[in-house]
């Protein structure tokens, strides 16, 4: 099954509350096309692929006003592929968001349950990543890094950073504070649940948050135990980011960075990117990273490239085309971030025509 675990900030955009004092929304998006892979495994490859540019998902959002400023909330999200109408991962509904919380105007917000980090809060739904603004799952962090050895992960690098959101912690409990100045900050702790043992399959994640008019600046660490094979897989992350809107143009940059403590495994990132609302129904983005790992995986370094011109047909519905490269050192096998067959040499290019759209 394919492995497409990621929140786009048009997710957070498009499937908000409604202003209702209380409430019930069923929501979603979708996202279908055919992409071009000029090599996967020695071989090039045209196919349908669906949730790239946004997830598919379903969600159903509540919250119940308690009066004083104070209302109840939940949020349970599915996603699904598209070809196949399968949800994932495990056919399993709700993996991506499942929990219940309080939300006060002047206290901040609690909920508990399967949940999303700070990596993501912060750094992606901060609008700081390029993937927003570009070639959606295409454009999260993989690349010739399979030492890197993660966890329950397809490539070993799958979206290494955990922007993406393949890696949401459960059995979590989840504080954001309200906003002074301009300023925020937000805790979780994910319980592993093991007897005898706290500490294992646990997580812990913190963000800092400041906006100011059309600047906004972004930092956060995560770091997630995970058993395996009796042994506890510690895997840290962190990243900082800002963004600055001027007219028509929004400018990103982005910083993150993985360890794998079990074999001592690193990569670091750095990323720039834009989006130009040429017109109300063109827009054009694109962002540029570079990657680059230390000795245990092999000191593998990759460009990466990407480019979306998208047209809207309405305020909901897009078509799209888009393209992606990949650069590795001689030596290495480029992979973009969702084919799960590495090239078989140092490049990699995607092409990608598409249509989106939410309800």
């Amino acid at each position: 099954m394919k492995m497409k675990a990621f929140l786009f900030a048009t997710s957070l955009l498009f499937m908000c509350d409604t202003d209702a004092q209380s409430s019930v929304t069923l929501t979603g998006m979708l996202d279908g096309g055919v992409s071009y892979v000029s090599n996967e495994g020695g071989s090039h490859v045209v196919k349908f692929d669906d949730g790239i540019a946004v997830p598919n998902l379903l969600r159903f959002l509540g919250k119940e006003d308690l009066g004083g400023g104070t209302r109840a909330v939940f949020d349970l999200t599915s996603q699904f592929e598209l070809g196949t109408g399968t949800f994932m991962p495990d056919c399993s509904l709700f993996t991506r968001n499942a929990f219940v919380g309080l939300d006060d105007d002047h206290l901040g917000r609690l909920t508990l349950g399967n949940q999303y980090d700070f990596m993501i809060d912060s750094l992606f739904f901060g609008l700081n990543d390029g993937a927003i603004y570009a070639q959606g799952v295409y454009d999260f962090r993989n690349g010739p890094f399979g030492k890197l050895a993660l966890p329950n992960n397809p490539t070993g690098a799958f979206d290494w950073d955990g922007i993406g959101g393949s890696r949401p912690i459960q059995s979590s409990v989840k504080y954001t504070s309200p906003s002074f100045g301009g300023l925020s900050a937000g805790a979780m702790y994910g319980f592993g649940g093991v007897a005898g043992s706290f500490g294992s399959n646990s997580g812990v994640s913190v963000g800092l948050n400041y906006i100011h008019g059309a600047f906004g600046a972004n930092a956060a660490y995560t770091q997630v135990k995970t058993d395996v094979s009796g042994a506890q897989v510690n895997v840290r992350n962190w990243g900082a980011g800002a963004h600055y809107t001027f007219g028509p143009v929004t400018a990103n940059a982005l910083y993150t960075a993985v360890r794998n403590e079990m074999n001592g495994a690193s990569v670091w990132q750095t990323e720039l990117g834009g989006m130009w609302s040429m017109a109300p129904e063109w827009v054009l983005s694109g962002a540029y990273m570079y990657m680059k790992g230390n000795q245990v995986v092999d000191n593998n370094h990759a460009h990466q490239i990407t480019g979306t011109l998208k047209y809207f047909l309405s305020k909901r519905t897009s078509v799209y085309v888009a393209a992606v490269y990949q650069r590795t050192n001689q030596g290495a096998n480029a992979q973009i971030n969702d084919v799960m067959v590495a090239s078989s040499g140092p490049s990699q290019f995607i092409g990608r025509v598409g249509l989106q759209t939410r309800f």
